[in-house]
């Protein structure tokens, strides 16, 4: 390998170090990695901002603004509200009835959003259901990942390597090619999911019978007034009448700490108690006299007597006060709400919050008012915020339908007219009805014009126009065809089979750690010297990379979906390897097994 190999091999190393940290944003580590591939001249300012202008990445930008007016007109809330079970059944049957759906309409609307939407309202069903949401927040993302892989459209990573098709000269990839291998892994995953879900995911396993009683997810540190009612009261097996739905889950008293599951306790003032209940139990909890939440305990007078609301809200990279500690941002201040307590990689954290460091996907447990969903409801600095549990219904159906419309009518067309020229010079591709569609959606006042560009998450966009760029280095310095020649040399007894094995393995590895954007791009070089050195047909290792770089299970970090829903889940990192590893396993030996037969070699 030359110099320029080795370097850029070195700065490839240190840019998935520093996305696998999370040093910086990915788009900042990715424009630092094209900056230094550029300096000594690997790739000129034309490759550099090649991305910035490649078609496949604007075409990602305006199905932002798509899948943003569906989320405002309430259509994915409506249809959820028609998807979810009404009663209970064998748990198979639930995940298959809650999720297939969700990757149905996953493959034709932006992931995120939907986890977005559903995660909450499959969180208030649970309840409902007296079933812990922990056995479906995770099958929610991993059918929105698997739902994605089925069209071009699906996911952005579809239409990074559809672009990067492009830029070589060769035919994209059609709007349902991706079917042939996206429809049976939809089916045999959610098959696992629906036989060994129950088994591996975290929560107190469903019973045939489903047993009596209400799964008790939320935890409420409270303070027991001196002289009140609760003062001098005895616990029985963690539970006595005046509290009502909740049970006593430990006593904090002078520095100790006391599980009160066995044997009897008699509370004394100034006890603090960590109190198991519903979500849906936080107001009961304020009508019991004699106790306080130790987080109202500081808080104003004026706040105090407001019609409090217990809000959930996951922090998403825009946040502001990513880095800062609770009590420097000030919660207060900002959004007239106190932080109750903090989900973070399977743990909950209520003691000492005020020097907690917040984090990107932080899963906040909010006191606030109405005010907060009005006024940051739609924000983006938030993935999701919600009452917990609450549904929301369609304020105007008739803008829900229209974007619906308008949705279906642009996939229908890049289905049937993909690819084709009228009159010489117009060509009919998914960015050209895409463009349509965005301009329907605003003239129409689907989406509020002033609000269009806060529906693009500028940081995958500047991601996925510097992979570009990246990707066009590695092929330069000549370290595409090193590492295309180890691969092959790796699985040379087993031929294109396992050159394609070797390359869907490396961008998996690739985006278990680091974006899946990133992932794709930093495969496709490999692949094409890959298929050159062995003089085959390249779609095959294009298509491997489609679903390996979206085939995100064993990490939360790999994939946004995952990262959503570890906090509203309280999920450990372990989680996802437990339940999620067998399923990269199941996806690999059937892509293996499926890819030559659709697309030759």
């Amino acid at each position: 390998m030359s110099f320029e190999g080795y370097y850029v091999c070195i700065v490839l190393l240190m840019m998935i170090i520093a996305l696998a940290r999370e040093m910086l944003r990915p788009g900042i580590v990715m424009f630092t990695a094209l900056t230094l591939m550029m300096i000594p001249g690997i790739i000129n300012h034309n490759e550099a901002l090649a991305g910035f202008s490649n078609k496949g990445m604007l075409t990602i930008a305006l199905l932002f603004i798509i899948s943003e007016s569906i989320r405002q007109t309430g259509a994915i809330d409506y249809l959820a509200k028609i998807i979810l079970p009404k009663r209970k059944e064998p748990i198979p049957r639930l995940l298959y009835k809650t999720m297939l759906p969700i990757a149905g309409i996953s493959a034709f609307f932006n992931n995120t959003p939907i986890v977005v939407i559903f995660a909450p309202m499959i969180k208030k069903w649970a309840g409902t259901m007296e079933l812990p949401a922990s056995k479906f927040l995770i099958p929610l993302s991993y059918a929105t990942i698997l739902g994605g892989i089925c069209t071009l459209i699906g996911t952005s990573t579809n239409l990074v390597v559809d672009g990067m098709m492009i830029d070589h000269g060769m035919k994209g990839i059609g709007m349902f090619e991706l079917a042939y291998i996206g429809i049976p892994l939809v089916i045999v995953g959610f098959g696992y999911m629906a036989v060994f879900g129950n088994l591996l995911l975290p929560g107190k396993k469903i019973s045939k019978t489903y047993g009596v009683g209400k799964f008790r997810e939320y935890y409420f540190d409270v303070v027991v007034q001196p002289n009140s009612a609760i003062d001098g009261i005895v616990i029985v097996r963690r539970r006595h009448e005046l509290l009502k739905d909740f049970v006593v889950s430990a006593i904090l008293r002078n520095g100790k700490y006391m599980k009160a599951s066995k044997g009897e306790y008699t509370i004394e003032g100034g006890d603090r108690l960590i109190l198991a209940g519903a979500s849906a139990d936080f107001l009961e909890l304020l009508k019991i006299k004699g106790l306080q939440l130790v987080c109202l305990k500081d808080a104003p007078k004026t706040f105090r007597s407001q019609n409090l609301k217990q809000i959930e809200a996951v922090i998403s990279p825009r946040f502001p006060g990513i880095g800062s500690t609770i009590a420097a941002f000030n919660f207060m201040s900002h959004f007239n709400a106190i932080v109750m307590a903090v989900h973070r990689n399977g743990e909950r954290i209520s003691e000492n919050l005020n020097n907690l460091t917040l984090k990107e996907g932080d899963n906040l447990i909010l006191i606030s008012t109405d005010d907060f969903l009005i006024n940051w409801g739609n924000d983006r600095i938030f993935y999701t915020t919600s009452y917990l549990g609450d549904i929301t219904k369609p304020e105007k159906k008739h803008k829900m339908w229209f974007s619906i419309i308008i949705l279906l009518c642009m996939a229908a067309a890049t289905a049937i007219f993909n690819e084709k020229v009228i009159f010489d010079k117009i060509k009919l591709d998914m960015f050209f009805f895409a463009a349509v569609a965005v301009v329907i959606i605003l003239w129409f006042k689907v989406l509020p014009a002033k609000e269009y560009t806060k529906s693009i998450s500028w940081d995958i966009l500047i991601t996925i126009a510097c992979s570009f760029g990246v990707s066009k280095a590695l092929a330069n310095s000549g370290a595409a065809d090193v590492i295309a020649q180890s691969t092959i040399d790796l699985f040379r007894r087993f031929g294109p089979y396992g050159a394609l094995a070797g390359i869907y393995l490396l961008t998996n590895i690739f985006t278990e750690v680091i974006t899946n954007n990133a992932a794709a791009a930093l495969a496709f070089p490999i692949a094409i010297s890959a298929a050159n050195q062995m003089g085959i047909d390249p779609k095959p290792f294009f298509i491997a990379i489609c679903v390996a770089a979206s085939a995100s299970f064993s990490t939360p970090i790999g994939y946004q979906t995952n990262l959503i829903v570890q906090g509203m889940g309280n999920y450990r990192f372990t989680d996802y390897t437990k339940i999620g590893l067998p399923l990269n396993i199941i996806c690999f030996v059937l892509s293996l097994i499926l890819i030559p037969i659709f697309f030759h070699f």
